[in-house]
């Protein structure tokens, strides 16, 4: 196994923790106040940087290199890693946006969009990986 190839698996160890953390809480969405879906976006926020971290060092294990988040998302769809590379991209603007700023109308959407769009297209991701790691 090459170096590039134990780093995104490690990396992958790392992203499915958060992924089981968020998904933990999108099982328990219905119960959640408004503190607790804070904290759900945090783990959003936290998880997606792991998973294009660890598309990244997938690629690069493959022999390609992306340096940029969007390139990376990019290429992952041409690849077939990700279904829907607008979704991830939309990910993307989101979590900068929640990063940056705070507007409860933009919360609100942000919380929205992780549990109907975004957690879906993650947890492919896990599947894929998973599937990769074999």
């Amino acid at each position: 196994m090459t170096n590039k190839e134990t780093r995104w698996k490690q990396r992958f160890v790392n992203f499915k923790k958060a992924f089981i953390q968020l998904k933990s809480a999108i099982d328990k969405f219905d119960k959640l106040d408004d503190l607790a879906k804070e904290g759900m976006v945090q783990r959003f926020e936290y998880t997606y940087e792991l998973a294009w971290k660890t598309i990244k060092d997938f690629i690069e294990s493959k022999g390609e290199a992306e340096k940029y988040q969007k390139d990376v998302l990019k290429k992952a769809f041409q690849l077939d890693i990700i279904d829907n590379g607008e979704i991830w991209l939309e990910m993307l603007s989101k979590r900068n946006l929640m990063a940056h700023t705070y507007n409860e109308t933009t919360f609100k959407e942000v919380v929205t969009g992780i549990v109907k769009k975004y957690y879906p297209e993650i947890e492919q991701l896990v599947i894929f990986f998973d599937k990769e790691n074999e």
